[in-house]
């Protein structure tokens, strides 16, 4: 099971969660709303300070892939996840520019029109997050919404694609062996569930993570 700790503010952070088991964190870009925003050049600076052995995430909310790239060579990330539903064709442009890097493309479930996505980047990506986004009005929010999703429709996602699926959105230690078991996804994703007045909170992701396990060894 991956376990892709977000809103990453800095090293210390990124390196308590690699300590706890993570395997990935990540690193929250310019958005229009949302919690852990640091931007391009303060993820820059916790990937220098990484060892090589946990991936980098680096949440975009850009939609075309010019400007996705430039981020990517700022920050140097080694995985972009991209956090508005873009035009599949950006993904091809962004693959020919940046092959290295891997892409995960956000889908929100709000309702049973994200199944309809699944062919529209199937063979664009490299893996999907599933996650409980807001992506009409004003102001949308592209995660860290705190908020829990439909699993039923998350679980049939899992099973219309061979892709690696994360399953993100309102998760904790006290949920997280429900959402496993409900959904079966390739990894799960979590900001405000390990988080104690926005700071990541070691004794949050340790039961975290500890429920993660336990769903592994039962299911």
């Amino acid at each position: 099971m991956k376990i892709k700790i977000c809103c990453t503010a800095n090293a210390e952070e990124a390196l308590l969660a690699r300590a706890a088991g993570a395997t990935a964190i990540g690193l929250v870009g310019e958005m229009p709303s949302g919690p852990g925003v640091i931007g391009v050049e303060a993820a820059a600076t916790i990937v220098r300070a990484l060892p090589s052995d946990i991936d980098t995430f680096f949440l975009t909310s850009k939609v075309r892939a010019d400007d996705i790239e430039t981020e990517l060579v700022r920050c140097g990330a080694n995985t972009v996840q991209v956090v508005q539903h873009i035009d599949p064709r950006e993904h091809e442009r962004l693959q020919a520019t940046l092959p290295h890097v891997r892409r995960v493309q956000v889908i929100h479930v709000e309702n049973k029109h994200a199944l309809e996505l699944v062919d529209a980047y199937a063979e664009r990506v490299d893996a999907f997050l599933l996650d409980s986004g807001r992506t009409a009005g004003a102001k949308p929010q592209f995660g860290g919404t705190g908020s829990v999703h439909d699993w039923s429709i998350s679980r049939q996602f899992v099973e219309s694609t061979d892709l690696p699926v994360y399953l993100a959105g309102g998760l904790s230690s006290k949920n997280i062996f429900d959402a496993i078991a409900a959904v079966r996804p390739a990894g799960v994703d979590v900001c405000s569930g390990v988080r104690t007045d926005g700071a990541l909170d070691p004794e949050k992701l340790q039961l975290f993570i500890a429920e993660i396990n336990r769903a592994a060894e039962a299911l």
